[in-house]
């Protein structure tokens, strides 16, 4: 099965100047997993992008991670 905060986790460690700060906090429901992101304050500017485009290109790609799960995923950035 397809481990949705490891990929979120990756993703976010490619982007920011400091992976060793980056954490992923997953809590699920019935058809529902919510996941926060929590990078340190310098990155959270790299992890949103201008705009919010990495932030949407971000959801976008957890979105269609959910296809294969079958589960509504949802991304919060802190």
């Amino acid at each position: 099965m397809l481990d949705v905060k490891k990929l979120l986790s990756d993703i976010a460690k490619a982007i920011v100047d400091n992976p060793d700060d980056v954490q992923v906090i997953q809590s699920e429901n019935d058809n529902t997993i919510l996941l926060t992101l929590k990078v340190s304050e310098g990155d959270v500017g790299m992890v949103i992008g201008k705009h919010g485009r990495i932030a949407k290109a971000i959801r976008s790609l957890m979105k269609s991670a959910s296809t294969l799960i079958g589960k509504k995923i949802i991304v919060e950035i802190e």
